[in-house]
């Protein structure tokens, strides 16, 4: 399918659309990355979105977009945590019927909020892409719409409508990162913000423990990789030998993507936390941690998208034991 298939009309749409059940998120000024960098950095905080993550954009335009009928059979997903969340809140909203599948690789902190979430759960086999197997064994079984986390275009301008919300806030914003998986993020930001101005410069900060957008970009097509253990879990997962979306779209608007180690991630938590006195997951810190690392050549006006909250504070005090001693202003 072709990239213009979501437009800006498309993103104007879903941020109409989800407008009862998602509240704009805060922007604010981050003093320590500013005078780290020498530019004015700001965080994107969707962390405080009512889900924790910024899924919860997607998901509402996906499942408002339903019809009647298909909203009352249900709806299924898989999920790395977040958006799983996301689907739950909006279907508990709507009063729809909605089956989570996740694998074994989820963090336990995720898995009991997503036992709170009042959706059903099915834990299965041990990788994103087993729990997507999954779902779509229960839309052939009992006539679920199957919500792709990623890789569909309701999903895409329902995350670009972040875009919409810095053109609104900082005009003159010229940089814009957040962790890269599936691309479902990085690919409505780039509708939102290069339709308005071409010259936006946006970055992807992968972890090395599974980069698999970025690995099929270097082999220039869609790849299967292993999924290792990391901080950032919510940055695993495949993107689909057969993708329709994100693959071209992260090729065409996305200007670099890094891969980050442990450290790297960890860095970015520990800031999160010291400084800002957020408690965020180690995908929603990894744009931090990439500045902290000079990990990307930054314009003259950033921002970070700070992507979601899911961690457990087991995780965060070892994190905080490890690299609480890095960054500025240490």
């Amino acid at each position: 399918m072709a990239i213009n298939q979501v437009t800006q009309q498309d993103v104007w749409n879903a941020k109409r659309r989800i407008a009862p059940i998602v509240s704009k998120s805060p922007l604010i000024f981050s003093e320590q990355l500013s005078e780290y960098t020498g530019i004015p950095i700001h965080l994107k905080l969707e962390n405080l979105n009512v889900s924790h993550s910024f899924k919860i954009r997607g998901a509402a335009n996906k499942i408002l977009s339903l019809s009647s009928e298909e909203q009352a059979r249900g709806v299924t997903t898989f999920s790395t945590g977040n958006f799983g969340m996301s689907v739950a809140y909006v279907a508990r909203q709507l009063g729809i019927n909605a089956i989570i599948c996740i694998s074994r690789r989820v963090p336990k902190a995720k898995v009991d909020a997503l036992k709170r979430s009042g959706a059903q759960i099915e834990i299965y086999g041990d990788s994103q892409d087993d729990a997507e197997e999954r779902s779509y064994q229960l839309e052939k079984e009992q006539g679920l719409t199957v919500v792709h986390p990623f890789d569909d275009a309701h999903i895409i301008a329902g995350q670009g409508t972040i875009g919409l919300e810095l053109l609104e806030d900082l005009p003159d914003v010229d940089t814009v990162i957040g962790g890269l998986s599936g691309g479902g993020l990085h690919s409505g930001l780039g509708v939102s913000l290069k339709s308005a101005n071409a010259g936006i410069q946006i970055f992807g900060a992968s972890t090395e423990k599974g980069p698999a957008m970025y690995e099929s970009i270097q082999k220039g097509k869609p790849v299967v990789i292993e999924e290792q253990d990391t901080l950032a879990d919510s940055l695993l997962g495949g993107i689909g030998l057969e993708n329709k979306y994100t693959f071209n779209m992260v090729q065409q608007y996305v200007d670099d993507i890094q891969l980050l180690d442990e450290a790297e991630m960890g860095m970015g938590m520990a800031f999160m936390l010291d400084k800002h006195r957020m408690m965020v997951e180690g995908a929603a810190a990894s744009g931090v941690g990439a500045i902290l690392n000079n990990r990307f050549t930054l314009g003259s006006k950033g921002v970070v998208v700070i992507s979601g909250c899911s961690v457990d504070t087991e995780t965060i005090m070892d994190v905080m034991k490890k690299y609480g001693d890095y960054g500025p202003g240490s």
